[in-house]
């Protein structure tokens, strides 16, 4: 039996070494990340907050457990005490320390969730609309409004039979041809709705993940503090293609959006005043309740 279980330790061993020296392995992260926003890093702190509680809780109980285990085994002659039928105390502390664990958590967790839910005082207000399969954003106040979709090599390479191979294609399927363009270290509200089916626009790297609904409007924000590109995807179950309509937002200096921003404007300066034209008229009724939502 000892030659069994000491064979399936080293082929165990043996195969976390293989992955561990793998390319894969080498690309996993084992944790959350800060992320680049307040949001996201207050949800980090939070997490490993109540994981080190967690660690101390086992190292606790199992402690004891052990403990318990090897001092009074049967072989070393423990009797068992059948006269410890009742303590008031044990009970008293049994209750009175989980519940104090809990207070302890809840209320950085009830801070980090208000905080999330404060969109008061944005710089910049922008409509996000889901579609079947692509995202619309509409900057309200500066006159800018585009689709953003798939990457045309990422979709060429998704198709069955093209002999594309993927691994050649960069940010496969996390790539658009028009990104979401905001400036660093500005307070960015978001509206979101949805012209057809729900959606949920979702970018880690921002802490923030919300649901794109028809007919109703969410809002969240961010405020990224790096410059640089920030990918993510639709996190809902949205029909077909559901896993072709990643999100990616770039993020620039505030020089660099200046003249980004002026380059739009003057691209949508021959367009009607209305906007880029939904995919369908469904999105219609979503557009004004996300424009009568911007102005409260």
């Amino acid at each position: 039996m000892s030659k069994i279980l000491r064979a399936l330790t080293n082929a165990v061993g043996g195969l976390l070494a293989v992955l561990m020296a793998s390319p894969a392995f080498a690309a996993w992260q084992l944790n959350m990340r800060p992320g680049v926003t307040e949001v996201s890093r207050r949800a980090y702190s939070l997490h490993m907050e109540v994981f080190l509680i967690c660690v101390a809780i086992a190292v606790v109980v199992f402690g004891v457990i052990i403990y318990s285990v090897v001092k009074f085994r049967h072989s070393k002659g423990a009797v068992p005490d059948v006269t410890l039928l009742h303590s008031t105390k044990v009970e008293i502390v049994w209750t009175a320390v989980p519940i104090i664990i809990l207070v302890a958590m809840a209320i950085p967790a009830a801070d980090a969730l208000i905080r999330l839910e404060d969109t008061r005082n944005a710089q910049l207000t922008i409509k996000v609309t889901g579609y079947q399969w692509k995202w619309e954003y509409e900057y309200l106040d500066q006159k800018v409004d585009f689709f953003s979709t798939l990457a045309r090599d990422s979709n060429a390479a998704r198709q069955k039979g093209s002999g594309i191979d993927v691994n050649t294609v960069p940010n496969y399927l996390l790539a658009v041809d028009k990104p979401l363009v905001v400036p660093v270290g500005k307070k960015v509200r978001i509206l979101l709705t949805a012209g057809d089916v729900i959606h949920s626009w979702w970018v880690p790297a921002f802490g923030i993940k919300r649901d794109a609904i028809p007919g109703f409007v969410n809002e969240t924000w961010f405020n990224a503090d790096e410059v640089g590109i920030y990918r993510g995807q639709c996190a809902e179950l949205c029909g077909r293609d559901h896993g072709f309509m990643p999100v990616v937002v770039e993020v620039k200096s505030q020089v660099d959006f200046d003249v980004w921003l002026k380059e739009q404007q003057g691209a949508n300066a021959p367009a009607a005043t209305g906007g880029a034209s939904s995919p369908d008229s469904s999105g219609d009724a979503a557009s004004a309740a996300a424009s009568s939502a911007a102005a409260t």
